[in-house]
């Protein structure tokens, strides 16, 4: 597989292909009902759920109606702290950012965090353009850097794969990148962690540059902040000389007193813990603590444009926990890849095509991707209604037109014409009943061949009901 997604195919024709891979499903139906089961439990645990879930709502909803004023109060507070601020309107403006920054250290690596704005923007195929190689260091990415794979999931980006594939994968790929595998690696968690751990030790000691992400900015302070679980994270904050750190212009919360909130929130619906084993937090630059040298890549790529919409804003929500992945039926059955977009599950069918916009074949089918069951929204800590937004983006989907509705548009006004004249009508229903043995188990067409594909026909009866009637009815009682 590429290393990008830029020119996969659109949601069916992925989704056709992923639901028969047998293992795959195997590992994802695992792998959610685990997440899912134990994120209800700890969820369970606070009476104050439904209250948080809604100051969680609350909060963001504010921060979003007001963005343009904590955007420049985070700029002043890091400049003041000692940061340096840039803005990248697109992907191509973030890269160049970045690139040019570890270019002017003279340096050929870099080491990351685990980070979606990075991974939206391609920032490692881009770097690697430029000659310069970027170190995924948390192990779910590790994994899919070394299998030269994609991620298929928010939190768990190698969700796809079991422990005896990752075995083989580090077995295969780890000497190519650094220090080999042991030679007796078995599949045990313990000995794959191991495996890792030395991996990526003498990457951690060798860096001068880190890149990351944020889940959060605090804008009162500057304050950034990420959360996780295996402690890479720390060490790509705290060793290398200068940190880049690539963040989403919607990350933005007023104060510390709103992160507690968000503090209890995350855990609990991404890896069901009552809090992230590391959370660290960076101001600026202080001296002798931490790299010397700060840069913040605030990044739009589409944000402003999704901020405009009334209705489909509320994905700008998002903290990436992933939990409405983990109840998706039609993510667990479809996988991660076939949505196209670093963004998959629920939250990437409406993210992803308010992004990136919906003229694309791919991005026109994510918001199709959805049975509308709800329970996305159900699950979703900030309260974003997912399903309302999928509906909203169908209908901008429909608007925009194509052959598919085209010929709707087209089959609606013939329908309406028929229905308008009684005689054709029941013409047409008596030649259909007569040809009814000729007609075929499933429709053709690109429109709604799809459809009938896994949708009977239904048999039409030896005659209209029209015909039928006027035969049985008692003339003199009128029944």
């Amino acid at each position: 597989m590429s290393g990008t997604y830029l020119g996969m195919p659109s949601f069916p024709e992925a989704a056709r292909s992923s639901t028969k891979d047998v293992q795959l499903r195997a590992n994802l139906t695992h792998a959610t009902r685990t997440i899912r089961d134990k994120r209800a439990k700890a969820v369970a645990e606070l009476d104050d759920w439904a209250q948080l879930r809604q100051a969680g709502k609350e909060i963001k909803d504010r921060t979003l109606r007001h963005l343009d004023h904590y955007l420049f109060q985070v700029e002043q507070a890091v400049t003041a702290a000692g940061g340096i601020v840039h803005w990248a309107e697109d992907a191509a403006e973030a890269n160049a950012i970045v690139a040019d920054l570890v270019k002017a250290k003279g340096e050929t690596a870099v080491v990351k965090v685990k980070s979606m704005a990075t991974q939206e923007i391609g920032l490692n195929e881009a770097l690697a353009a430029e000659g310069i190689t970027a170190y995924e260091t948390d192990l779910a990415e590790l994994i899919v850097q070394l299998g030269d794979d994609l991620p298929s999931h928010i939190l768990v980006p190698a969700i796809h794969k079991n422990r005896e594939q990752i075995r083989d994968i580090f077995a295969d790929a780890m000497g190519r990148w650094g220090r080999p595998a042991p030679g007796n690696l078995t599949d045990n968690p313990a000995d794959l962690a191991e495996a890792a751990r030395l991996h990526l030790r003498e990457k951690f000691l060798r860096a001068k540059v880190a890149v990351s992400g944020a889940n959060f900015v605090v804008a009162e302070t500057g304050t950034l902040v990420v959360v996780e679980s295996e402690g890479n994270g720390r060490m790509c904050l705290t060793l290398p000389e200068t940190l880049i750190s690539v963040v989403g212009i919607e990350k933005v919360i007023p104060t510390w007193r709103d992160l507690e909130v968000f503090l209890q929130l995350l855990p609990r619906s991404s890896t069901a813990e009552r809090m992230n084993p590391y959370t660290s937090t960076w101001t600026g630059t202080t001296e002798g603590d931490g790299p010397s040298e700060f840069h913040l890549v605030l990044l739009d790529n589409g944000r402003t444009a999704t901020l405009a919409d009334e209705v489909g804003r509320q994905a700008l929500r998002c903290i990436r926990c992933s939990a409405c992945l983990n109840v998706c039926p039609v993510y667990e059955r479809a996988g991660g890849h076939a949505y196209g977009s670093p963004y998959p599950g629920p939250i990437g069918a409406i993210l992803t095509p308010q992004l990136r916009g919906i003229q694309s074949e791919v991005d026109a089918s994510l918001p199709y991707a959805s049975s509308l069951c709800g329970a996305c929204y159900e699950v979703c800590p900030v309260a974003i209604d997912i399903p309302e937004v999928l509906v909203h983006l169908r209908e901008q989907v429909a608007e925009q037109g194509g052959r598919g509705h085209r010929l709707e548009k087209l089959a609606i006004k013939g329908a309406g014409w028929i229905l308008d004249h009684p005689a054709v009508l029941a013409a047409g229903e008596r030649a259909a009943s007569r040809t009814r043995k000729l007609h075929p188990k499933r429709l053709p067409g690109p429109g709604i061949g799809p459809w009938t594909e896994s949708r009977d026909l239904p048999d039409l009866p030896a005659e209209p009901f029209r015909d039928w009637w006027k035969k049985h009815r008692n003339p003199k009682d009128g029944r």
